[in-house]
This record gives C-alpha cells, sequence and structure tokens, in this order.
C-alpha cells in the first residue's frame, strides 16, 4: 500500500480538475480526496496500490482537457488513510 499528497499548481480549478481526478482514481482503485485551495491549487492526497499511486501521479501532471498544469508537488505520506475518494 502506497500513499502520496500532491499540490497541483496552474489553471486547474474551475476546469473539472477535481472530479476529474476522482474519476482517474476510482478507476485505479485508490481512496483518498481533492480539494480547492485557498492559494488556486488542488490538494490530492492518493492510497492504494504502488503502480496505481504512480498511475495517478502521471496523469495529473497534464490532468482533465481544460485544465493547464503547471506544477506538482509529491510528498509520500503514511498519515493519509482517507476512506473512499471525496473532492471538496
Amino acid at each position: 500500500m502506497a500513499a502520496a499528497r500532491f499540490l497541483v499548481s496552474g489553471k486547474v480549478q474551475g476546469v473539472f480538475f477535481r472530479a476529474s481526478t476522482r474519476e482517474q482514481a476510482l478507476e485505479l482503485g485508490l481512496s483518498g480526496h481533492a480539494i480547492n485551495l485557498d492559494d488556486g491549487r488542488v490538494e490530492v492526497v492518493a492510497e492504494g496500490a504502488g503502480e496505481a499511486v504512480e498511475a495517478l501521479a502521471s496523469w495529473l501532471r497534464h490532468g482533465p482537457p481544460m485544465a493547464r498544469v503547471e506544477g506538482v508537488e509529491r510528498s509520500d505520506c503514511e498519515e493519509c488513510r482517507v476512506p473512499g475518494f471525496s473532492i471538496g
């Protein structure tokens, strides 16, 4: 089991980034969340199989079609236990 926290910057709010991230995560069997931050970034926490977390990490680098991702910061975590996958 792997868990990671991602901070995604760029044009990532108001472009269906969180909903698209949730779809990707659920397809990959991941739990976690995607939430808008006050500074314009989106925080994504993902937990599941290591290869699934890596697949989501790769997807986050470009996001959905209307997004313009400028950066993705990643930190691995052990305290990211989140059931299901929520957006907020």
